[in-house]
């Protein structure tokens, strides 16, 4: 194992590629293209990997973000986020350089949007498709059709299609029929769209997103792109929603053992909210657990259960609960691994990532 000094976020190449080499595949199978959400690992370096293997285009979560892909040559990228019209030299900076697609949820968005706008950008209409989280009902046609007036009053903007982010599969725990069921309601949902407008719109794109989908179903039929994100690391809520193994999990915290208490076989380590979030989830004891305790290793970290679990973070304080075996072995000094519970929000915590051959690979900061 590489040295270390202080709670570090290791990345696993192997696994992660192996991620991204599955997902590229499956679309190819499925003739449909791959727009990956890079909020997840929000890096240069790991964003060309999907370009070795083809990727052309890609999603950010923000406009901010979207500069900072701009920058390393990605030349279409879609924020899946509702525009936020005060950013508009943001957005005039982006449109002159790459091909920008932008969210709008309100008819009233697109006259403010296109006052000070310089250069031509793409419109996506979002959906809600059950996520219940933003976009319209996809019947509702009176706002579907203003939006769409709008859009083609103003020369600079173009309609782009209807995008939807299936979210309510998160709420799903190792039952594939119930994933498979949102799946195909989401779909239906959203795919008459391309049909009613397709004849005024023949370009018209149906972009659909979220891991546990893209990761289990096989057929995408009346969808034109996919925005899988998370899909690239996976975390320990995948693995309980049946999108991933613990194996295919490719980042973890390495934190040193800084206390231990014997009263209450609690371990204490240096890895707190500031490096894995606060994301937690109830186990099947019904104890909540902000992250899964993994044995590290010379070539990573092992996935066979230690009985261990996190069950408390405070602002650098993690607090582990050990089974009777696991306390006594453990020194202070000693690193563990932390798999994750949501890794889009660990990572987000952190500056770069050091892999387990040594070398660092830095990423974008949004307060920097």
């Amino acid at each position: 194992m590489i040295k270390l000094t202080e709670p570090t976020l290791l990345l696993d190449k192997a696994k992660c590629l192996k991620n991204i080499e599955f997902i590229v595949e499956k679309a190819k199978k499925q003739n449909i293209t791959l727009r990956p959400h890079f909020k997840t690992h929000q890096s240069h370096e790991i964003g060309r990997w999907f370009r070795h293997l083809g990727v052309e285009k890609i999603t950010a979560s923000s406009l901010k973000m979207a500069e900072y892909f701009a920058e390393d040559g990605w030349q279409d990228v879609t924020v899946a986020f509702p525009v936020n019209v005060h950013e508009i030299e943001r957005i005039n900076s982006l449109a002159e350089k790459i091909k920008l697609n932008l969210l709008v949820v309100a008819p009233e968005t697109i006259e403010k949007l296109a006052k000070d706008l310089k250069f031509p950008v793409n419109i996506f209409i979002e959906i809600d498709s059950g996520d219940h989280r933003t976009g319209l009902n996809p019947d509702d046609f009176e706002n579907i059709d203003r939006i769409l007036a709008e859009i083609n009053r103003f020369e600079l903007l173009t309609f782009k299609g209807f995008l939807t982010h299936a979210g309510h599969s998160y709420g799903v725990r190792g039952d594939k029929e119930e994933l498979a069921k949102i799946h195909r309601e989401s779909v239906s949902l959203v795919a008459p769209l391309k049909a009613k407008y397709s004849a005024q719109y023949s370009y018209l794109t149906i972009s659909y997103g979220d891991t546990p989908n893209c990761s289990v179903m096989e057929d995408f039929t009346g969808l034109d792109e996919i925005r899988p994100g998370n899909l690239v690391f996976y975390d320990v809520v995948q693995t309980e929603i049946g999108s991933c193994t613990l194996d295919q999990i490719a980042v973890a915290m390495a934190c040193p053992v800084v206390a231990k208490n014997p009263d209450r076989n609690e371990i204490v380590i240096y890895g707190g909210a500031v490096h894995l979030s606060k994301d937690s989830m109830i186990m099947p004891n019904g104890a909540k657990s902000f992250g899964k305790v993994v044995n590290l290793t010379e070539k990573g970290w092992e996935t066979d259960e230690t009985g261990a679990y996190l069950k408390s973070l405070s602002q650098e304080h993690g607090v582990i609960s050990a089974p009777d075996e696991f306390f006594e072995k453990v020194q202070l000094g000693d690193f563990f691994g932390v798999l994750p519970i949501h890794s889009c929000l660990m990572v987000d915590l952190n500056s770069s990532y050091l892999t387990l051959e040594g070398e660092k690979i830095s990423k974008f900061r949004f307060y920097e």
